[in-house]
């Protein structure tokens, strides 16, 4: 007991009472400069957390941008639909300009631009659910995820097959419609998707099942299919209908900077 009350003693003495040591000189810097970390951070939150609730990681920022897009697109396509019935009920009785509206709308159908009914063939593409480390180290993640290349030959195979209208996921494309991937991300026409990825089209039915089995890049992805388990799968529909397309036709090129 006496020996406890006197190390308690002699450490009083030490800290309050004694010869200052470097600790007891840097306790009060320490303080200092605490305080005005308080402070600076007050200041700069202006009363606000400065790691609010809300925020949301990447994923949801590219949802929220993805359904604003959606939404700015659905806005144009009822903008557009009312110019053309204005257009139609306004414009002059004249044979001439008659007859350029039906050559646009005989154009229009094969650009795409109208709605189309017909037999479909659906062709669905999908990751492998395996895992890397499952392979030894034979093959690497890359192996095991759709890519652009993938889809884009997909695609190719099916205009030449004898589609006449197609869909990626739930948007119309028409034969200059880019598809790029980033990660295992598809992005289309400024949205983005996650797979599986589904690719419609109506036409020659036949045809296009003829065009994807002789296709060598799609060989190439179908040895995938039995090597990594990727997901690769097609089917018929008797009757589809498409909407027409609605995003821009103008064409858009990278060019080198002098």
């Amino acid at each position: 007991m006496g020996d406890t009350s006197a190390r308690r003693a002699r450490l009083v003495r030490l800290l309050f009472g004694g010869r200052p040591t470097a600790w007891g000189l840097l306790v009060p810097v320490v303080l200092v400069l605490a305080g005005l970390l308080f402070a600076t951070s007050a200041v700069t939150s202006r009363g606000s957390s400065l790691r609010p609730s809300d925020t949301r990681d990447l994923a949801g920022v590219i949802d929220a941008q993805d359904a604003s897009l959606e939404a700015k697109q659905r806005t144009v396509s009822d903008l557009t639909t009312q110019v053309e019935s204005l257009s139609t009920r306004n414009a002059p009785a004249d044979s001439r300009l008659r007859a350029m509206t039906q050559r646009a709308a005989t154009l229009d159908r094969a650009a795409g631009m109208q709605g189309a009914t017909g037999p479909s063939l659906t062709v669905t593409m999908t990751d492998s659910t395996r895992s890397v480390d499952s392979f030894g180290g034979e093959f690497t993640a890359d192996d095991l995820v759709i890519h652009q290349q993938d889809v884009q030959a997909v695609v190719n195979a099916m205009w030449r097959g004898g589609a006449e209208a197609m869909m990626i996921q739930d948007q119309r494309v028409i034969s200059t419609s880019a598809v790029r991937c980033v990660g295992n991300t598809l992005i289309l026409q400024g949205r983005v998707y996650s797979p599986p990825f589904v690719i419609k089209a109506i036409g020659d039915v036949d045809g296009m099942r003829q065009t994807l089995d002789q296709d060598p890049t799609v060989q190439i992805i179908q040895q995938y299919v039995a090597a990594v388990g990727l997901g690769y799968d097609v089917s018929t529909q008797p009757s589809a209908t498409f909407p027409a397309y609605d995003g821009s036709a103008a064409l858009r090129h990278a060019s080198v900077v002098e």
